[in-house]
């Protein structure tokens, strides 16, 4: 099992086009928002993966650093949570405002095996 990292910064009006958010869609794969659920991060480009780690506590605290940043000190759970999470094969994601109209998406995923979506395979390894 390992993680990868995704991150998402733009316009809330591109995040809120759904259609393009869902892997059935033929604008998925050349899309870069967020899909719909977190684990189809794994049906996106490898270039879109922002971190890999083998480690869940290396993967909650990038994702803990990242939204320490963008939240300005304020990370809504505690490291402890996320990691816990992650080693049990969950994903964790996070959307925020940043200025209005712009949205964050920030994501870790497990990957092989994602426990949402077993069946997906690796990114990297599998393209």
């Amino acid at each position: 099992m390992h993680f990868h990292g995704y991150l998402w910064a733009g316009d809330k009006a591109a995040f809120d086009k759904e259609g393009a958010r869902r892997p059935e869609s033929p604008a998925f794969a050349l899309s870069e928002t967020p899909p719909m659920q977190t684990a189809h991060w794994l049906l996106k480009p490898a270039r879109l993966i922002r971190g890999t780690w083998a480690d869940p506590r290396e993967a909650s605290a990038w994702l803990g650093e990242r939204l320490s940043a963008a939240l300005g000190g304020r990370f809504p759970d505690t490291e402890t949570a996320v990691t816990e999470r992650l080693a049990g094969g969950g994903d964790v994601s996070y959307g925020h405002y940043l200025a209005r109209p712009s949205f964050l998406s920030i994501a870790v995923v497990t990957c092989t095996p994602n426990s949402t979506c077993p069946d997906l395979g690796c990114p990297i390894t599998s393209r």
